[in-house]
C-alpha cells in the first residue's frame, strides 16, 4: 500500500579520331562525366579530396532521441487520459489531501468574488469620472454668466464656486478608487494568479502520480515471471520518481496558499480602509480629511493641468 497519508476515492572505350590537341576543358569534363550540367566549379574545388568520407552520426541520433521523447508522451499521455476517465467514471481511485483541496477551492471561490468587487469599483470610478467632468464643465458654464450677468453676479458666482470644489474633491475621490482598483488588480490577476498556476501544475503532478500508481497495483496483481518482473522494476521506478514529484509539488502549493493569505490580508486592509474613509469624507464634504486619508496612504494625483490620458482613458 502507498502513500499511507492520502486518501483514495475509487472512482554505374571508344576509340577517338586524331585530332589538334585542345587543352582539356573541366567544364566538358565534367558534362561527359554527369557530374555538373552548366555548373560554374570553383578552382580550389576543381581538385578531388582525398581521405575517407565520414558520415555523421548526430542526425540520427537525434532523430532517435526525438521519438523516445515523442513515446514517452505518448506513454504519459495514455495513462493520465486512462486515469482522468476512470475517476469521472467513478472506477479508479484518486489521492485526495481534504485540507489543501479545501484551501484550493476556497481560494479559487475568492478569486471570483475579488473579480466582482474590482468590476464594480472600475463601473464606479467610470461614473464618478463622468461625474466630474460634468461638474467641472457646469462651474465654467456658470463662472462665464457670473461675468456677462450683473444682477444675477453673485448667486451664478458660488454656484460655480461649488460645481468647482465638488470637481476638486470629486477628482481626489477618484484618485483614491483607482488606487484601490490598481492594488486589488494586482492581488487577483498577478498573485494569486501566480499561485493557481503552481495549483495547476500540483493537480496535473497528482493525476501522473495516481496513474503511475494504479499501473504498478494491476502488476502487482498479476504473476511474478521472468517477463513481468522487468516491468514491474521499472513501473515501481516510475512510480517513485512520480511520487516525488507530487510531494514536492504539494509542498510548493501550501507555501504559496500561505504566503498568498498573509499578503492578501494586509493588502486588502490597507485597501478597505483607503475606500471606506475617502468614500465616508467625500459624501459628508469633508475636504481636508480627504486629502488626509491620501497623504496616510501615499496615494499621488494627477498634476492639475496636465493633460495626459486618466487610467480610465488608457483602459
Amino acid at each position: 500500500m502507498y502513500c499511507c497519508n492520502y486518501l483514495y476515492f475509487s472512482s554505374g572505350a571508344f576509340s577517338t579520331p586524331r585530332s589538334p590537341v585542345i587543352s582539356p576543358s573541366s567544364t566538358a569534363a565534367s558534362r561527359l562525366a554527369g557530374q555538373g550540367d552548366d555548373v560554374f566549379v570553383p578552382a580550389d574545388e576543381r581538385q578531388p579530396r582525398s581521405g575517407p568520407v565520414v558520415l555523421a552520426e548526430e542526425p540520427r541520433s537525434t532523430a532517435i532521441e526525438k521519438l523516445e521523447l515523442v513515446r514517452r508522451w505518448s506513454l504519459n499521455t495514455y495513462k493520465c487520459t486512462r486515469q482522468i476517465l476512470s475517476e469521472k467514471l467513478g472506477r479508479g481511485s484518486r489521492t485526495v489531501d481534504l485540507e489543501l483541496e479545501a484551501q484550493i477551492e476556497i481560494l479559487r471561490d475568492n478569486k471570483k468574488k475579488y473579480e466582482h468587487v474590482l468590476k464594480l469599483a472600475q463601473t464606479l470610478s467610470s461614473q464618478l469620472y463622468q461625474m466630474v467632468q460634468t461638474q467641472r464643465q457646469m462651474g465654467d458654464a456658470f463662472a462665464d454668466l457670473s461675468l456677462k450677468s450683473i444682477e444675477l453676479h453673485e448667486e451664478f458666482g458660488y454656484n460655480a464656486d461649488t460645481q468647482k470644489l465638488l470637481a476638486k474633491n470629486g477628482e481626489t475621490l477618484l484618485g483614491a478608487i483607482n488606487f484601490f482598483i490598481s492594488s486589488v488588480n494586482t492581488l487577483v490577476n498577478k498573485t494569486i494568479e501566480d499561485t493557481l498556476i503552481t495549483v495547476k501544475q500540483y493537480e496535473t503532478a497528482r493525476i501522473e502520480y495516481d496513474a503511475y500508481r494504479t499501473d504498478l497495483e494491476e502488476l502487482n496483481l498479476g504473476p511474478r515471471d521472468a517477463t513481468t518482473l522487468p516491468k514491474i522494476e521499472q513501473s515501481q521506478q516510475m512510480f517513485q520518481m512520480h511520487k516525488e514529484k507530487y510531494d514536492k509539488m504539494r509542498g510548493d502549493v501550501s507555501v504559496k496558499l500561505k504566503f498568498l493569505e498573509e499578503n492578501k490580508v494586509k493588502v486588502l486592509h490597507n485597501q478597505l480602509v483607503l475606500f471606506h474613509n475617502a468614500i465616508a469624507a467625500y459624501f459628508a464634504g469633508n475636504q481636508k480629511q480627504l486629502e488626509q486619508t491620501l497623504k496616510q496612504f501615499h496615494v499621488k494625483l494627477k498634476t492639475p493641468g496636465v493633460d495626459a490620458p486618466s487610467w480610465l482613458e488608457e483602459q
